[in-house]
């Protein structure tokens, strides 16, 4: 049986403005490394892999809860060209609860970042989808 959530792992191009996407919602790094060699290649099923490995850490919340960011350098990470469609099979979004969503959305757009959607009420929750890194989609939620 599980414990806890511990983290979500994505594959980005653009490292820096993933890193500016997340820290806007309270995310900071924590460690940054680079992961190569054949222990990895093993793991991940990626021959030649190495890939800069940054994991964030939400500020603040109990219990600790990570993002993890690769950014390969080799091989070149193959795009997603499905990425922003909610019906397709497999990955559909991740969701994280904030405790002002209208000023958190007014954060994210006055830095250059989109919703998908206007806010929706449902079940005992005010919800909006953002276009996040690399057009995954991040859902907020603020609970009533």
């Amino acid at each position: 049986m599980i414990k806890r959530f511990d983290h979500f792992t994505m594959v980005v191009r653009d490292l820096e403005d993933a890193k500016r996407f997340f820290g806007l919602l309270g995310f900071r790094e924590d460690i940054a490394v680079v992961i190569s060699g054949e222990k990895f290649a093993a793991y991940m099923g990626i021959p030649g892999i190495s890939a800069d490995h940054v994991t964030l850490v939400a500020q603040d919340v109990t219990p600790r809860t990570e993002i993890q960011l690769l950014h390969y350098r080799t091989p070149e990470a193959i795009p997603d060209p499905e990425i922003r469609d909610l019906h397709k099979l497999g990955f559909n979004h991740i969701c994280f609860a904030v405790d002002d969503i209208e000023g958190t959305v007014r954060t994210m757009q006055a830095n250059g970042y989109r919703t998908r959607n206007d806010l929706l009420d449902f079940h005992s929750r005010k919800l909006i989808f953002l276009d996040g890194p690399e057009g995954i989609t991040i859902e907020l939620s603020q609970w009533y």
